[in-house]
């Protein structure tokens, strides 16, 4: 069993039909309903290949002194307890520890306004922190803010082709607003090879999950057999990087949108393959006031049943990324 590989051009080419429209949107559909995983045909040219450089640049060179420098946990860069870097075995799926280092990064904050005074119980300030770079890694942070840029771009065009493939043709922006705002979240990953005398907890490099938000997008380095998708047959399948391509998933949120008619679709990672693994995940989410609920004509695909209620996503994100990392007993703290 493998993934499909989808081209959305049509969606982008001004010489499109309406035809070829509904034929990509068609495909995505199927895609969408029976993996929740696709491969999208979209390049980025040198920019991938720099983003990835960087990557490896920064897991592979830099000092413990450099990576400590843009810690999550580092307040005095304004780090919030979210963004910026963990080391190995910081980070937690499940309760497990997995086997990665990487940075974490979520949309900037223009102003404090998504907290909320009324709730403070929410939480929103885990979020509310600014984006740490490597200084020394000449260029990274120009090259992270391109891509992601591009990347969003990318997402608002998925999402009217998603509109379609729903059956919003005449609405096209049905999804988009709701994203055009979106909280985005990226993360840059570093993966060493998994040994048994490792461990990772389980022998994981990053456990079984779904992503929280709308749509995923993987630039990975051509490392094969780390990422696995879970298939509806309950089967694990690799899903190897196939060049000109992003591995897309639809997340949780996508999943409520569509009323379960495309499923969030679980996935892992188990390097064990010899060399560094690099992994660039972007996460486009929805506007992070953004009330999620069943689209009508999903709901109507279902007999009128509306399986899922109303959810806003910033709640559903800080649920999420408060559960992400690793905390220390009290004993061994500080040591």
């Amino acid at each position: 069993m493998s993934l499909p590989i989808l081209d959305l051009s049509a969606f982008t080419s001004p010489s499109s039909t309406t035809d070829s429209k509904r034929a990509a949107a068609s495909a995505l559909s199927a895609a969408c309903r029976d993996h929740g995983f696709f491969y999208l045909r979209h390049t980025l040219g040198p920019l991938e290949q720099r983003a990835l450089a960087l990557a490896r640049e920064f897991f592979l060179t830099s000092s413990p002194s450099t990576k400590s420098r843009i810690s999550r946990l580092n307040p005095g860069d304004g780090g919030d307890g979210a963004r910026g870097y963990q080391k190995l075995n910081e980070n937690i799926t499940q309760g497990k520890t997995d086997f990665h280092e990487g940075i974490d990064y979520y949309s900037p904050v223009v102003e404090p306004k998504l907290l909320d005074p009324a709730h403070p119980e929410k939480g929103y300030e885990l979020l509310m922190g600014v984006n740490l770079f490597p200084q020394e890694v000449e260029g990274f942070q120009e090259t992270f803010e391109a891509f992601w840029d591009e990347l969003r771009k990318l997402g608002d065009r998925v999402m009217v082709a998603m509109a379609w493939a729903l059956g919003y043709e005449e609405d096209e922006e049905v999804l988009l607003r709701q994203t055009r705002n979106g909280f985005w979240s990226a993360r840059v990953i570093g993966y060493p090879e998994l040994k048994k005398e490792d461990g990772g907890e389980g022998g994981i490099s990053c456990g079984e999950h779904s992503d929280y938000g709308c749509t995923t997008f993987l630039l990975a380095d051509p490392t094969p057999g780390a990422l696995q998708v879970l298939a509806k047959t309950g089967e694990w399948i690799d899903a190897d990087p196939i060049e000109g391509c992003y591995v897309v998933n639809i997340g949780d949120m996508m999943e409520l949108w569509t009323n379960g008619l495309w499923a969030s679709t679980r996935h892992r990672v188990i390097h064990t393959k010899s060399g560094f693994r690099v992994s660039i995940p972007f996460f486009y989410e929805p506007n992070f006031d953004a009330v999620v609920e069943p689209l009508d004509k999903c709901v109507a695909v279902a007999g009128g049943e509306k399986k899922y209620q109303p959810k806003k996503y910033g709640d559903h994100l800080i649920e999420k990324v408060s559960g992400n990392f690793y905390k220390a007993p009290e004993a061994d703290q500080g040591k």
